[in-house]
Order: C-alpha cells, then sequence, then structure tokens
C-alpha cells in the first residue's frame, strides 16, 4: 500500500469496517491504490489505524468478495485486475502431468492394475443394462449402489444405516459443496475448518461466498478452545474437518478429542462435515457421524483407495436430512450417471473394489517406507496409511524456495503456503505426496534429489 495514503477512521459515526471498506474503495476508484498494489497485512493495518484485525479481515473480505481485491495465499492482499478473468488464486486442483516432471503435489491412488478390473466390470454390467442407460436416473435405478455404499462404509463407523440415508454425489469435494450448500444460510455465511486445509476446501468456500476460519491444532487434531473461541467470536454454524487423515499434517483425531468437540458443537448448534476422503485403510476412530448423528456429516469416496476416474463420492447427513441434501444433489446435476452407479455397486459388491483397497494399502506402505528410508534424517510426520508425509524444512530453508529449487530439477512439491488460510499463518514445510509420478526408479531418484537440496539450503536457494 502507498504509505502516503491510509484512511481515515476518526469521523466514522458507523461500523469500522464499512468505513474502512469505503475507503479502501474510493482509494481505488481514485487511483491512489493501483492495480497490484499489495495492501498491508491484516494486523499491521490494523496497528496503524488502532482497530482491531477482524475488522480489517472483514473488510479485506468484502472487498475480495466484490472483485476490487484479490488475496493470494502465502502473498498478500492485493489490488484486484479488475479486467482479468482470474478467479481462484494458485495451480489447479487437478494438475495436468507432465512426463519430464517426478510430480509429489498430486495425490493419487496408486496404479495398482485397476483400469483392467474397471474395464472388465464396465463390460459386465453393459451387457446386462438392457434399457437402462437411455432415461435420467432416480432414486430408484440408484438404490442399489447406495445399498452397496452402506455395505462399503459397514456397520459401525457412522452408526447403523440403510439405502435412504445415503446421498451420492461426484467425488468428496462435490459432495463437501453440497453438504455446505444444505447447511449455510444468510448473507455472510461462515465455515470453520483446520487452521491448515485442503485448497479444495478454500475453493468450495469462495464459490459459497463463505467466510473461512481457522481453528488451531495439535497433535491431536483441532484444538477445543480455538474451536470454542471461533463458535462465540464468528457464529460459525459448521465445521468442515478431516478428522482421520488430516492433509497436510497426517494427523489422526482421536475418539476422545472428537466426543470434545462433538459437545461444543452441540452447545453452539454447529453441525459437523467430517470428510474422510483420504483414509485408505481402517479408520482409528468412530465417525462424528456415529457419535452425533444429530448433528454430524460423514463423506467418502472411491477416489483414493479404488480409482480417481469414477467420481464417485457420497454423503450420510445428520439423521433426517437426507431428503434436503438429495434436492441439493438433484438441483445441481439431477443424478449420478447409471453406468458409473452400475459400476460402482458391481466393483463393491464383487469384493474386487475391496481387493483393490489392500492393494492400494500395500502399495501406500511400501511407497511410505521408502520414502522414509531416504528422507529419514529430517524433520517428518507420516503414517503408514497416509498417501503423504510432512516435511518440516531444516534451517536455511523456506518452504517456497525449497519448492523452487524442487522444481529447477523437475521435482514438483507443495508448500505449506498452499494449505495456508488467507492471512493465516504457514508454517515452514511441505507436503510429498508417496504416489509420485512417475515409476519405480524416477521416484526413487527424485527423493534422493530432494535429500541433497535439503542438505545445501545455501547454494540451492540461489537457483
Amino acid at each position: 500500500m502507498n504509505t502516503i495514503w491510509f484512511p481515515d477512521l476518526s469521523a466514522s459515526d458507523g461500523p469500522k469496517y464499512k468505513t474502512l471498506t469505503s475507503s479502501i474503495r474510493d482509494a481505488v476508484a481514485m487511483r491512489h491504490l493501483k492495480k497490484g498494489e499489495r495492501l498491508p497485512p491484516v494486523r499491521d493495518l490494523a496497528w496503524e489505524l488502532k482497530i482491531t484485525p477482524g475488522t480489517v479481515a472483514r473488510a479485506y473480505r468484502k472487498l475480495v468478495e466484490d472483485g476490487v481485491l484479490q488475496a493470494a495465499v502465502g502473498r498478500g492482499t492485493f489490488v484486484a485486475d479488475r479486467t482479468s478473468a482470474h478467479v481462484f488464486e494458485g495451480d489447479p486442483l487437478i494438475n495436468t502431468l507432465q512426463e519430464s516432471t517426478v510430480d509429489f503435489r498430486g495425490c493419487r491412488v496408486s496404479d495398482v492394475g485397476q483400469g483392467e478390473i474397471v474395464k472388465e466390470a464396465l463390460i459386465r454390467v453393459a451387457s446386462r443394462a438392457g434399457n437402462r442407460y437411455v432415461d435420467y436416473p432416480t432414486a430408484a435405478t440408484d438404490r442399489a449402489a447406495r445399498a452397496a455404499v452402506c455395505h462399503w462404509i459397514g456397520p459401525d463407523h457412522v452408526g447403523r444405516i440403510e439405502p435412504d440415508d445415503v446421498v451420492l454425489g461426484l467425488g468428496a469435494q462435490n459432495c463437501s459443496i453440497l453438504a455446505l450448500q444444505s447447511i449455510l444460510r444468510g448473507a455472510h455465511p461462515v465455515i470453520m475448518t483446520e487452521q491448515l486445509t485442503y485448497p479444495g476446501v478454500r475453493r468450495a468456500a469462495q464459490l459459497l461466498r463463505a467466510e473461512i476460519v481457522g481453528l488451531k491444532m495439535d497433535s491431536h487434531g483441532i484444538c477445543p478452545d480455538s474451536f470454542e473461541e471461533a463458535a462465540r467470536m464468528h457464529g460459525g454454524k459448521v465445521l468442515l474437518t478431516s478428522a482421520e487423515v488430516h492433509s497436510p499434517t497426517t494427523i489422526n483425531t482421536p475418539l476422545e478429542r472428537k466426543l470434545e468437540l462433538a459437545d461444543i458443537a452441540r452447545r453452539h448448534d454447529i453441525q459437523i462435515i467430517e470428510d474422510d476422503c483420504h483414509r485408505i485403510d481402517t479408520p482409528k476412530a468412530l465417525s462424528y457421524r456415529a457419535i452425533a448423528p444429530d448433528l454430524a456429516w460423514y463423506i467418502g469416496s472411491l477416489t483414493k483407495s479404488v480409482a480417481a476416474s469414477l467420481r464417485f463420492g457420497f454423503i450420510v447427513p445428520p439423521t433426517g436430512a437426507a431428503p434436503l441434501t438429495l434436492q441439493v444433489a438433484q438441483s445441481s446435476f439431477y443424478g449420478l450417471p447409471q453406468p458409473i452407479l452400475d459400476v460402482c455397486e458391481e466393483l463393491i459388491l464383487s469384493g474386487a473394489a475391496s481387493e483393490v483397497r489392500k492393494k492400494v494399502v500395500q502399495s501406500c506402505q511400501e511407497r511410505v517406507h521408502q520414502t522414509v528410508n531416504v528422507l529419514g534424517q529430517w524433520d517428518i510426520r507420516w503414517r503408514p496409511d497416509a498417501p503423504f508425509i510432512w516435511l518440516k524444512m531444516p534451517r536455511g530453508w523456506r518452504g517456497s524456495s525449497f519448492a523452487v529449487a524442487c522444481k529447477s530439477r523437475g521435482i514438483r512439491v507443495k508448500p505449506a503456503d498452499e494449505f495456508a488460510l488467507p492471512d493465516g499463518d504457514s508454517p515452514n514445510a511441505v507436503r510429498l505426496a508417496v504416489n509420485a509420478t512417475g515409476n519405480d526408479e524416477a521416484r526413487l531418484a527424485a527423493l534422493g534429489e530432494i535429500n541433497q537440496i535439503l542438505q545445501h539450503p545455501e547454494q540451492d536457494a540461489e537457483i
């Protein structure tokens, strides 16, 4: 921001955030603040103007929503280019694979031969489809797939459920958005989530024009005190969390902590969405849906454990909320394609999906151990059942500069600032997906390169 210009809020007789919003908007219109100019961090401007950081953050969020400002995770808030078609910051959620690059960014399912298994299943279901693939899918034609989901989840993890308790979506990301659409109300909805979160959560919040509030974490997940404070300060009505396998840190939230957080949610009338998309193996604790069926949502998919191409996700809403969620889903896309419904039912009930999952888990464990064997001397957090590791940077490296150094060697990693919320703290770390593109030889060679880069921060920081 031009340090000569600061808004004068002393004459304001209304809400300070509205006065600040108008002042910045006027400064942009009068070209006192020019396109691409960086505004001060929230706390710096709050100190300069003698107002609360929350007031500044609220003004910034409003102006970002209106397209006057643009927030770039890890870089700050800037005057937007009003002629640009830019909507989202950063890389796309799904990266285009490049043969010349070993990509540790995308958390993909291991190739264990499931492509041929899916092809064979498609042939079987097509041979008995008859006239089934002409009309729209309905609650009658997708019921068998919903029953298969109940079998896939199992009888205990989310509590006892029937097919009518399940709503289907196009993968976990789509299911998260459907659940949020079913819950959020009002002009300024609030989503609470972990202080580090998968970029798809931010994208969902942007689509829904919702404020996103980050909650502090410890080694067991979300801190109850942070959740309680946020509920009181922001009035949010939904917590979106990845409790089983948190991306990017691999943290698991144990049952005792879940019970504590569920109690806070109940007292503040907050619904909990548990996104279980990154878990591929046996769950370590009951889901929120099992311990609080009246307020918790469970989301899963076949993406990380069977095949991402199927785009088959599922929601178990709170007791009695499935009809509303189904209406939201049908308003978005009518229903999943019938061939996908049939092939996923076939894969699950034939046992083929379970066999693929076993091989995926084994592959994940092997690759995690390979990664730890190469990088074990560094400060890493890992689990054999999580398809990524969390690597804290040694002295002399920043996550962003380390990512640039890796990219210069044909290696792509995901720095922590891509998981940080706007104006939130970003730890000095990177996430490495163990199912990197390329063959085993190329992947192991790339891990060796990463190890070498970590050992020479001064040399590689200049690249």
